[in-house]
């Protein structure tokens, strides 16, 4: 594990954020944490994380994704579009059954790993460790 690696965690449960944010720290992650994409979106230019906890729901039904597409594609945020980005949510299924007409271009919504809540924290931290290594 890179020691001091930054995450950013863009979620709008405060418990969720809390409960990650400890779990990171006691492994010796720097954690900075958005309640909303729009914040996210803030802090990531600000901080320049290493990796990009986010969930979907927010304030809209599919802000994450929105989100993941602005920060991949956007000119504003080339700079950013290699910073790993690991989708955690309590939808319970895979994010290409949730957009089936983008089978040609799912690169342009699917996250880099996806989860679903609650986490299984081994699987979790091994996920995290991979993606900053990366």
């Amino acid at each position: 594990m890179a020691a001091n690696s930054k995450i950013l965690i863009i979620d709008d449960d405060e418990d969720f954020r809390i409960s990650i944010r400890t779990l990171l720290e006691s492994q010796n992650y720097v954690v900075i944490e958005a309640e909303s994409g729009k914040k996210g979106l803030q802090k990531l230019k600000q901080e320049k994380p290493d990796l990009i906890v986010l969930d979907i729901m927010m304030e809209t039904i599919d802000e994450g994704y929105s989100l993941n597409q602005v920060v991949k594609f956007q000119k504003d945020y080339k700079d950013y579009k290699d910073i790993p980005i690991l989708m955690v949510s309590s939808i319970q299924e895979d994010p290409l059954s949730r957009f089936p007409k983008a089978m040609g271009q799912v690169d342009m919504i699917t996250p880099d790993q996806y989860m679903t809540k609650p986490v299984d924290i081994p699987k979790f931290l091994e996920l995290v460790k991979k993606l900053i290594q990366k």
